[in-house]
């Protein structure tokens, strides 16, 4: 036996000598999963293991990127210093020199370009306090109009389609304790069961209690496994298909003509429309019989409750906004909405992505999810913050679009926190190109990711374990996420880099927070009177109460569980229906004698968004360790492709290398790759970069390419 076995069993029969534990919860998907870190020491190293923590959302369950997350917060390869390039180096600096070269740079940039040279790029997984801060920072520190983040890449078409159709956006409009309850369910576009695991024992509880469970995915998945029904839609055609369920309530009377009347708008303009298509239009476009589209109609508009999930897979389209309000079309005809067991989710894939839309990262918006443009939302926020209206920037433009300006020279600077926009934008070979022509690029995270490898300097941040902050889930449950871990070498909160780069720009007075509750605080009094208000919440109350689902209006609201139930939230108190026609889209991608499949990508359980972190994690990276291409094995015999070879895929944007995976459970016109990879195997560099007209979403969920044996 050699030495190190031996020390290793020696070790397994020591007891813990000691033993801290740190309250947390996980840094990935939308469920925000509470949970423990338990460091114990034995001999001479350390041991970590994660549990989960009861709490209203997840009651307790992690899945398995929950019980590793603290692998990748621990990896020795996590940046601990600043760094600045140097003759094409990166050369670790202390942070004296690197808020030196920062004022230096932007000073003269801005001197030289114009205020609006310069440009911030935020994330949906910073806290809501970090979220508020970086829109705070970019108009009152930098005094520009450009910010944006990656959630635009993610829950933009769901939340403008929200906002159009109800007059507000929060992710669920009820409370997931009430998914048990529901008749029907419909699962548009969601592969829940891999992307939000601990979210499914709702839908196995629903299912169980008889609810009819239908999923709409192009691919067989875990997800639609559990489903009664399984449409296996032609990528791109969602509109056709809701706007055929619709047609087949209207036919069969299933329409709650009371709520129609009282509670909408265009109700007649939509039912003119689609009765007008023709089935045999509707069952050529979907790929999906009438039998099936009929079933659906009547167990849907029939029950007297129901719910509708969309995710990725039907918002992800240049056409996702139009998508999503099809859908909501449903709801509205139905009048399952507003009530128990009745509603609308869009499932979140960020972790903080519903908190960190609604406070000012967004181009058009103000905390509170005011809007930007409208002088009394400029005016209240103005004076929370102390400046004079007319010095507060007006909208910018969207994550890409900020892309589009650097490559013309408008956008000269920018600032990246938290996002890997090299990897995750669509035509990603254009983004990185852009990038290389800023005069000056920062970039802070934890690690030196795609992005942050081009910068000229990188600065480094406190993972989950380290910052203290809130988040807002899929509900719309804003949680408080506690952080006593050690801080790793000299990395600091991003709410504190933002302050120390404010004070060397003479902002110091709008910046002199000293702590993420004092934040919080101010948060709360610029949400106060918006759309999104959470002026009723404190750390206290978060801490005693486990979360609280906004609106909350004051100290002694207990936070709204379900939206809706007397009056939307337009003007009017109606919602608006939309006439939605499925051809509307004039440059829907479509097959070619050059590109003849269709191109879908998503996510796999192990990984999340671009991998930084869950690559950085040995237990999560061994479990999935590169990329592939799922196809069916009668499409693959078609292009001479056998099982587990490498395949060249490629589109008008770019080529990539993934290795072939034989699955019978997708269309036969269809391949899948999942995102979560770099370079030769970065499905994205295939993705055009057109944009859904409102939500400015690219069109991740649909493109069309080339196969062939490598």
């Amino acid at each position: 036996m050699t030495d190190l076995m031996l020390r290793y069993f020696r070790e397994k029969q020591q007891k813990v000598q000691s033993e801290n534990v740190y309250e947390t919860q996980c840094p990935f998907c939308s469920m925000q999963c509470k949970m423990q870190l338990i460091e114990q020491k034995i001999i001479s190293r350390k041991q970590y293991k994660t549990i989960g923590q009861d709490n209203p959302t997840s009651e307790g369950r992690l899945c398995v990127k929950g019980l590793n997350a603290h692998q990748h917060a621990l990896n020795q390869e996590r940046i601990t210093k600043p760094l600045l390039k140097i003759n094409g180096q990166f050369v670790p600096v202390s942070w004296q020199v690197a808020l030196d070269t920062i004022q230096e740079r932007f000073t003269s940039i801005q001197k030289k370009d114009g205020k609006n040279a310069l440009s911030v790029y935020g994330s949906a997984s910073i806290t809501n306090e970090e979220a508020y801060l970086l829109g705070k920072f970019a108009r009152v520190a930098l005094g520009t109009k450009y910010i944006d983040y990656n959630g635009r890449l993610c829950m933009s078409s769901a939340a403008t389609a929200a906002n159009q159709t109800f007059g507000l956006d929060r992710g669920f409009t009820n409370s997931l304790t009430e998914v048990p309850n529901t008749r029907v369910i419909i699962l548009a576009g969601t592969n829940i069961a891999e992307c939000q695991p601990t979210i499914m024992p709702y839908f196995q509880q629903a299912k169980e209690n008889g609810a009819y469970i239908i999923a709409i995915d192009p691919r067989e998945t875990k997800t639609t496994q559990l489903a009664d029904l399984h449409l296996k839609i032609k990528p791109g055609s969602d509109i056709a298909l809701a706007n055929g369920i619709l047609k087949m309530i209207i036919e069969a009377n299933f329409i709650d003509h009371t709520f129609v009347s009282e509670r909408t708008h265009h109700y007649k303009e939509v039912k003119d429309y689609v009765t007008s298509i023709t089935m045999k239009e509707i069952v050529t476009d979907t790929g999906i019989t009438e039998k099936e589209i009929r079933q659906v109609a009547h167990i849907f508009g029939s029950e007297p409750s129901g719910m509708i999930f969309t995710a990725r897979g039907i918002e992800q389209q240049i056409n996702g906004t139009e998508t999503v309000r099809a859908f909501l079309n449903l709801l509205l005809a139905t009048g399952k909405i507003g009530k128990r067991y009745s509603g609308y989710a869009a499932i979140t894939g960020q972790g903080n992505g519903q908190g960190a839309r609604e406070h000012g990262q967004k181009a058009d918006q103000l905390p509170g999810y005011r809007s930007i443009e409208n002088i009394e939302h400029r005016r209240y926020i103005a004076k929370v913050w102390g400046i004079d209206e007319k010095d507060l920037p007006k909208k910018g433009v969207s994550a890409f679009e900020m892309f589009e300006k650097v490559d013309q020279k408008e956008i000269t600077s920018m600032l990246i926190m938290c996002s890997n926009p090299i990897v995750s934008s669509p035509n990603t070979n254009f983004v990185r190109k852009a990038l290389m022509k800023l005069k000056f690029l920062m970039v802070v995270d934890l690690y030196l990711s795609e992005t942050a490898q081009l910068a000229d300097l990188v600065l480094p941040s406190t993972s989950y374990l380290e910052d203290e902050g809130t988040l807002t889930n899929v509900e719309g449950r804003v949680l408080l996420r506690e952080a006593s871990f050690p801080i790793q070498g000299e990395a600091k909160h991003d709410w504190q880099i933002l302050c120390e780069i404010a004070n060397k720009l003479g902002k110091k007075k709008h910046f002199s927070y000293q702590s993420s509750e004092e934040i919080f605080d101010e948060l709360r009094l610029a949400s106060k009177g918006g759309k999104a208000d959470y002026s009723g919440m404190t750390y206290k109350r978060l801490r005693k109460e486990k979360g609280i689902l906004w609106p909350c209006r004051g100290e002694n609201d207990p936070g709204t569980v379900r939206l809706f139930e007397d009056e939307f939230a337009h003007d009017d108190g109606k919602a608006q229906m939309a006439l939605v026609k499925h051809d509307s889209l004039k440059q829907k991608p479509t097959l070619t004698d050059d590109y003849p499949l269709f191109l879908t990508t998503g996510r796999v359980m192990s990984h999340y968004l671009t991998g930084v972190q869950t690559r950085n994690s040995s237990a999560l990276a061994a479990i999935n360790f590169e990329a592939y291409l799922e196809i069916h094995p009668q499409t693959a015999k078609i292009y001479g492709i056998k099982d587990k070879e490498l395949v060249r895929v490629s589109s008008d944007k770019g080529w990539i290398i993934v290795r072939s995976q034989f699955s019978s459970a997708i269309r036969k016109d269809t391949v899948f790759v999942p995102f979560h990879w770099t370079e030769n195997q970065n499905v994205n560099r295939l993705i055009d970069d057109q944009l859904d007209p409102f939500s400015k979403m690219p069109g991740f969920k649909l493109g069309v390419v080339r196969i062939q044996p490598l």
